[in-house]
């Protein structure tokens, strides 16, 4: 039976001059860092449906590799497995004594000839069939999942959805999601606000190259996207909906948002959220099925923006979620 975990601390402190949402989301995105890791094993993943996914595995020694915790870390909306976010949790990680596997949803980190489907938040199952390979190919024998953002929904539901169906791998031990996007669809209407739509405008153009890269790919199932889309809601409307089985965009939200089944995880959890984080947003249902839950650790910020965290740097990057994330896991080593 899993008991909940220790907090790990819980006092975030920004850096003196990036007390903003934003200072903190852009910083966090544009400073630079050091990539410490081993050179990974490539390795490709067949699901279900037929489609492939790329991981980056990085592990200890021989002797310690079935035995170490294996932490996989899977990223954002147009985020892949080389995000500044993935690589830094992976360094601590590693350096931790842990097994790290740096995932890719279906179609990033130049992959969109693996598969002809789209990713979306809701492909829970993508990282479940990931996650399982590695138990019974590698015989690992203790297993976290963390997920940043759309990743840190996809990490959230696929836990609730093996604790509902009693189906979780007695060798998953812990979850992690930062900044998870639990609530999909006053989220995607966050990102709309005139003060968000830098961040829309990023998402978007990246989704239209890869929309351009999936119709010269496969032209009989894919039709070249216009020149923009007005929203990101409109691009859920008119692209993921109709291609990946939903009846619209609130249909997608609705049935995509890991706040419908976070009442149902049964490992130890921890959930980071910003307060002024600029887009990511939380309903006060979705905060009280998180409270309620015994298996959730549940550190809300005020400050942190979204997947930054930046702290001074004492003694370490002063990237704090990071940090949060390889004590709480670090905790089943």
């Amino acid at each position: 039976m899993h008991t909940k975990a220790q907090p790990t601390e819980s006092q975030f402190v920004p850096r003196a001059w990036l007390r903003g949402g934003h200072a903190q989301t852009l910083a966090g995105n544009f400073l630079p860092r050091q990539n410490l890791l081993v050179p990974p094993e490539e390795r490709l993943f067949t699901l279900e449906d037929g489609a492939q996914v790329l991981c980056h595995c990085h592990w200890q020694p021989a002797r310690e590799r079935v035995a170490a915790l294996t932490l996989v870390i899977i990223h954002g909306l147009e985020g892949s497995s080389a995000s500044q976010y993935v690589i830094g949790t992976s360094n601590k990680a590693f350096a931790a004594g842990m097994n790290v596997v740096r995932m890719n949803m279906r179609n990033c980190g130049g992959t969109e000839k693996m598969c002809q489907t789209l990713y979306h938040s809701g492909m829970s199952s993508d990282l479940g069939a990931v996650a399982k390979a590695l138990i019974n190919e590698d015989h690992l024998s203790r297993i976290a999942l963390a997920g940043f953002s759309m990743g840190g929904n996809l990490v959230l539901k696929l836990a609730g959805e093996w604790g509902r169906d009693r189906t979780a791998p007695r060798e998953l031990v812990a979850v992690a999601g930062i900044s998870p996007a639990m609530d999909l669809a006053i989220s995607s209407d966050a990102l709309h606000l005139p003060q968000n739509r830098l961040y829309e405008w990023k998402f978007l153009w990246g989704l239209r190259r890869r929309m351009m890269r999936k119709a010269t790919l496969f032209p009989e199932r894919f039709a070249r996207p216009p020149r923009f889309w007005a929203s990101l809601r409109e691009f859920d409307e008119k692209v993921t909906a109709p291609y990946s089985g939903f009846t619209g965009a609130d249909d997608y939200y609705a049935r995509a948002s890991s706040a419908q089944v976070v009442e149902q995880i049964t490992v130890p959890t921890l959930i980071i959220h910003a307060g002024d984080d600029p887009f990511i947003k939380l309903t006060p249902e979705t905060r009280a099925r998180i409270r309620a839950n015994p298996n959730i650790t549940f550190l809300e910020t005020d400050h942190g923006g979204h997947c930054a965290f930046l702290a001074e740097p004492n003694g370490y990057d002063g990237r704090w979620a990071e940090r949060q994330i390889v004590e709480f896991v670090g905790q089943f080593s």
